[in-house]
């Protein structure tokens, strides 16, 4: 009961976890390749679940702080394969009686040890297929997953209790790494089942060569992120001041793409530059196309309100105000979607003549001159 209870805590709060962990994963995908796999995404999220999964199993049901300090028995155990002993000691199992062996997998001394070796049976699979991990590599990694669990348990869950509710075995280290070599083992035939990771990566690579609406709007929060967080920098060691403030920006969309190949820190992270319509570095345009994104968003539209504001008649304020919202509100709607969810340029990249670039398309293309 206390596995099931285990998994069914992890399926409840994956959500939270993968929801912190999608971001970061996607930008790590398209800084690599350009482009995020929808199979990889499924693959990273199982392994995120199962290594919930597997925490919880090592460190729930959480007891109470004061029934822990009034335990007695032993923190540690220290004496390889003692789960043998125990089992043929204390277990009902019996060589010359066949009718004990069902009994005998029934009790603790049989399943606890099975399971500790079925536990890291995934992590196994996982290092293989998806980290490309060789035998070595998995043995090492598997007993530093047990390692860590074990040190977790020995802790109290990093001192939270005062002293380890949880035996700290040296048979589960040995059994959990087993339970990983299984697993290394046992998903070579699994493999002949699934796209090859190398394959997966390759296809990913090659569209990562074109920019997707969704690979421009990371980019777009991930600067705006990235401002903000120096905006509150900012903020702390100096205080709120409106032109301090403007010029960051300024700086931020203004200053800094020219020394990062015509990208703000978010295209350059994740392989995106700004070129003119003859693929090349165009600064004039550059500046064209961020004042023509202010003039079209922000300083027009403030301007037209201001107008409209000012209006002496009320019904015409009113009803030419009304007109204007739609009329803005349609333009950033249809905007953000063209942004998001296409790959057709925008009117300030018209009448501006730039466009977005995938660097990683021409550092291909660049490469491949160098080999001819």
């Amino acid at each position: 009961m206390n596995y099931v209870t285990s998994i069914n805590s992890a399926v409840f709060i994956f959500p939270f976890i993968a929801l912190l962990i999608t971001m970061p994963f996607i930008l790590s995908q398209y800084h690599k390749y350009g482009s995020i796999s929808f199979f990889k995404s499924v693959i990273i999220y199982l392994f995120v679940f199962y290594l919930l999964c597997a925490y919880f199993l090592v460190i729930l049901p959480l007891p109470k702080i004061s029934e822990v300090a009034m335990m007695t028995s032993p923190r540690v155990q220290l004496i390889p394969f003692d789960f043998l002993i125990d089992f043929v000691l204390k277990s009902s199992f019996n060589i010359m009686d066949i009718h004990t062996y069902i009994p005998a997998m029934k009790e603790s001394y049989f399943y606890v040890p099975i399971f500790n070796i079925i536990l890291t049976v995934p992590f196994g699979m996982f290092l293989r297929y998806f980290f490309k991990c060789n035998m070595k590599e998995t043995i090492i990694y598997t007993f530093l997953l047990s390692l860590f669990f074990e040190l977790t348990q020995l802790s109290g869950l990093y001192f939270i209790y005062p002293r380890g509710y949880r035996l700290f075995d040296v048979d589960d280290l040995l059994l959990n790494t087993l339970g990983g070599v299984l697993g290394f083992l046992m998903c070579r035939p699994f493999i002949k089942f699934v796209p090859k990771i190398d394959e997966v990566n390759a296809n990913a690579l090659e569209k990562g060569k074109t920019i997707s609406g969704l690979r421009r709007t990371m980019a777009f929060f991930l600067d705006l992120f990235i401002l903000m967080f120096i905006e509150v920098f900012v903020i702390i060691l100096f205080g709120d001041y409106f032109y301090l403030n403007l010029g960051i920006v300024l700086i931020y969309y203004f200053i800094i793409p020219l020394f990062l190949n015509t990208g703000t820190p978010g295209k350059k992270f994740l392989n995106i530059a700004v070129f003119d319509d003859n693929n090349e570095k165009n600064i004039p345009r550059l500046f064209l196309r961020k004042i023509l994104v202010m003039l079209i968003y922000f300083v027009i539209p403030f301007v037209v309100f201001e107008i409209i504001i000012n209006m002496p008649n009320d019904f015409v304020r009113e009803f030419v105000g009304i007109i204007v919202i739609l009329c803005v509100f349609l333009m950033y709607f249809i905007s953000v979607i063209k942004y998001m969810f296409t790959s057709k340029e925008l009117l300030y990249e018209k009448l501006s003549k730039t466009r977005l670039v995938s660097t990683i398309g021409l550092h291909s293309n660049d490469e491949k001159k160098e080999n001819d």
